[in-house]
């Protein structure tokens, strides 16, 4: 082995103790608890903190999604019975009261039905399905509108989702319960590593999606020969997350 002279030696030395040091200066913390992330950056003089803070309110209105399903032996019957069925119910829920508005048949398709052996698949008949959304549906209503709709020709229940009218409202409460949340997180850890606060840097509020609004409570089986619908909503959650940097000093 070839020996190194002491200058390059002490160079390389310097070098790495130097890389070392400049690791230390930026490093990521995590405290234990729910939805807790903190970095820690002295470089930049930040802490970073996320927060995610949820409400309960009860639900007052609903959607509910429905379907006609149909099945026979020659596919252009198949999808006349279907037709003439969707047309009743639809007609009954505009009897009903319901908007126009709320009344949304939301898909439907045509297929063959198989009956699968030894000598491979063979088409026995064919199924039409067209399914039914109502929306914005007052609460009070969704039971006995889901009977009256079996009566009516509905034969599928999907699901029956439950949301709030205030929902806003509720949402902006929570988002700002969020916002104090993390300041108390970021003032805890601020304590604990000799620092101040010293005012928000950035503040970012995290994606939300439209389904939140909903609790959903899937049904998925034939509705055939159901006499009564038993509607309990219970509560939903809604939910807010931030994310938001401070600086100290």
């Amino acid at each position: 082995m070839r020996k190194m002279n002491k200058p390059l030696a002490a160079i390389l030395v310097a070098a790495s103790v130097l890389s070392m040091t400049a690791c230390a200066q930026t490093g990521t913390a995590s405290v234990p608890g729910a939805n807790l992330t903190t970095i820690t950056n002295k470089d930049t003089n930040t802490i970073q903190v996320s927060s995610t803070e949820g409400i309960k309110v009860v639900p007052d209105m609903a959607q509910v999604n429905f379907a006609v399903l149909t099945q026979g032996a020659d596919p252009k019957a198949c999808q006349e019975k279907n037709s003439a069925d969707t047309n009743n119910v639809i007609s009954f829920l505009k009897n009903s009261g319901l908007d126009e508005k709320s009344i949304q048949t939301s898909s439907y398709g045509l297929e063959p039905m198989y009956d699968w052996n030894n000598s491979g698949q063979q088409i026995t008949g064919y199924q039409m399905r067209t399914s039914i959304t109502l929306s914005d549906l007052p609460l009070d209503q969704v039971s006995a509108l889901l009977s009256s709709s079996i009566d009516a020709g509905i034969n599928c229940i999907d699901s029956v989702n439950y949301l709030s009218s205030k929902y806003d409202d509720t949402y902006r409460e929570a988002l700002k319960k969020a916002v104090d949340g993390a300041k108390v997180k970021a003032e805890a850890i601020a304590s604990a590593s000799g620092v101040t606060l010293d005012g928000i840097a950035h503040i970012e509020e995290m994606n939300t999606y439209p389904n939140i609004r909903y609790s959903s409570t899937a049904a998925k089986e034939d509705a055939s020969g159901v006499k009564s619908v038993v509607v309990e909503p219970g509560q939903i959650g809604v939910e807010a997350q931030v994310t938001v940097t401070y600086r100290v000093k």
